[in-house]
């Protein structure tokens, strides 16, 4: 049942992407329009096939530094929001700080984190990580203090400890709002990492997609850049879906058990 289920939500989808390719091409070929403007889905098709080992390479790299970045948020997402969870003084005095992580464009924080921290993998993480990381903090927080204020008096009743709260109460109570966010955030990272990549790079014999897209947008190899820009789409298609699986998996257990 399960799979007849995920086949019939695939289908439309599938269908509308057949559809687009296909108006695609025949837009293209009725106003006979210039490869280097915008390509067909053939040609993109073939370079793609023709670059498949490069192509699958950056990709490779681009998705280690956003499951990096985005595991790195996790935590201290996790972490900054129990620490807010634990004073109202805390959250009054982080908490602009935190907004402060949504409201900055990343592109203009981008370049000062290459600054202070050299090009390479190690920059695109921390520009994945920060722009994941606000989802995780408010999804988080919110899950921590939206505890049942009667299993607050139970647990203080017996004389819980603050790390028994957390751990036993507020953490696991919070398990569905961390989740909402991480799925927010998983796509974020992939954003993230490419925007890192416009500006850190990596170099001739490491490179992921985001210098891939930087590199062919200025020598003007429109096809690869087609091929480049979708398969960033597909990567971060992926990673949302997968954590999507996730967190249907763990909130149907979760709610089963309760």
């Amino acid at each position: 049942m399960k799979l007849r289920a995920v086949l019939r939500d695939s289908i439309p989808p599938l269908v509308l992407a057949v559809a687009i390719i296909v108006t695609w091409h025949v837009l293209v070929r009725w106003f006979d329009t210039p490869s280097f403007l915008v390509p067909s889905p053939v040609e993109v098709a073939n370079v793609a096939w023709e670059h498949f080992e490069k192509l699958a390479r950056a990709t490779g790299v681009t998705a280690l530094a956003a499951l990096s970045g985005f595991t790195a948020s996790l935590v201290a997402g996790t972490a900054i929001a129990f620490a807010f969870s634990q004073s109202r003084i805390i959250r009054l005095s982080g908490y602009p700080y935190a907004i402060f992580l949504q409201t900055v464009p990343i592109v203009a924080i981008a370049p000062l984190i290459i600054n202070w921290f050299g090009n390479g993998f190690q920059s695109v993480v921390i520009v994945a990580f920060i722009i994941s990381l606000f989802p995780i903090i408010t999804n988080a927080t919110s899950g921590m203090l939206s505890v049942d204020p009667d299993l607050l008096d139970l647990f203080r009743l017996h004389k819980a400890s603050r790390w028994q709260l957390w751990t036993k109460l507020r953490l696991p109570a919070s398990v569905p709002h961390i989740i909402t966010g991480a799925r927010t955030s998983s796509g974020l990272a992939v954003i993230g990492a490419i925007v890192g990549e416009f500006f850190a790079g990596y170099g001739r014999d490491q490179f992921g997609l985001g210098y891939l897209i930087m590199m062919t947008s200025n020598q003007m190899k429109t096809a690869q850049l087609f091929a480049a820009v979708i398969a960033s789409t597909l990567l971060g298609l992926v990673i949302f879906g997968a954590m999507g699986v996730l967190s249907s998996t763990v909130l149907s257990r979760w709610y089963d058990h309760e």
